[in-house]
């Protein structure tokens, strides 16, 4: 097919399980920006079977590395997508059509994020349809938000599209454990940072309000099994996390004293 002038940005490190099908899906635009934090594995090697430019660029959290990214792209418009996330067809029919009429372009367009879990499509507890803007003009967006949930940031007017990215963020129960002691960490140290504090009202009951919001409020129990062990995870997830910034707070104290 004809490549549509897009720059297309990735950051990877140690991705390659998943590096191959992502760039696969994003052959459309016509030029692959990878920048690759530092990986220990076949990565970059992968990448350049795409003809991808791989940049190294030691890890400077997530926001500062997909900023990064934008800032190599030669193209206005940007298409940002993570090495565990694939374009679906659907979707890449609703970019090729926007690009046939230029000049009713909006700045930006959000799409549904679509997650795959536990052998499972999952469309209920705030997981679906999950809106994340990833197509923009360079010109108009910047990567904001909190360390590690990151978020593009628009300053024009956005338009929504109905295709999906697919989204294959954990294996297994062990690599979504990983990845939320990971996550508490950064997001605990962020808060820390902008001067949030936490407290027993925090640790105790916002854990139990996330278990409420993700498995009856939005409906969580529609998925199953799947969708109560990702409520049960979110209550975790929210709880370590205040912990942790309390940790923070009580180090900082013995530190003062």
């Amino acid at each position: 097919m004809k490549k549509l002038p897009v720059s297309i940005a990735v950051i990877a490190q140690n991705e390659e399980l998943n590096i191959e099908d992502c760039l696969k899906s994003v052959q459309w635009g016509d030029e692959i920006i990878l920048i690759d934090g530092g990986s220990t594995d076949k990565t970059t090697e992968i990448a350049k079977k795409f003809s991808a430019t791989i940049i190294y660029n030691p890890w400077p959290g997530h926001i500062e590395q997909k900023n990064f990214a934008i800032d190599q792209c030669k193209n206005d418009w940007v298409f940002s997508i993570d090495a565990d996330e694939r374009v679906s067809p659907e979707l890449l029919n609703e970019i090729v059509s926007l690009f046939s009429e230029p000049d009713s372009l909006k700045d930006g367009y959000s799409c549904p994020r679509k997650v795959f879990y536990l052998g499972k499509w999952i469309k209920h507890g705030g997981w679906y349809p999950d809106q994340k803007i990833r197509l923009f003009k360079k010109s108009a967006g910047r990567w904001g938000g909190y360390n590690p949930h990151d978020k593009v940031i628009l300053t024009g007017a956005a338009g929504k599209l109905k295709g999906d990215i697919l989204h294959y963020p954990y294996k297994n129960i062990t690599e979504h454990l990983k990845k939320i002691n990971s996550y508490t960490s950064i997001m605990a140290a962020e808060l820390f940072k902008k001067g949030k504090r936490s407290n027993i009202f925090k640790i105790t009951f916002r854990p139990f309000f996330k278990f409420f919001r993700t498995y009856i409020f939005k409906l969580g129990l529609l998925d199953g099994f799947q969708g109560m062990i990702i409520s049960i995870l979110g209550c975790y997830y929210v709880c370590l996390k205040y912990v942790k910034l309390w940790e923070m707070q009580k180090d900082l104290h013995q530190v003062k004293d």
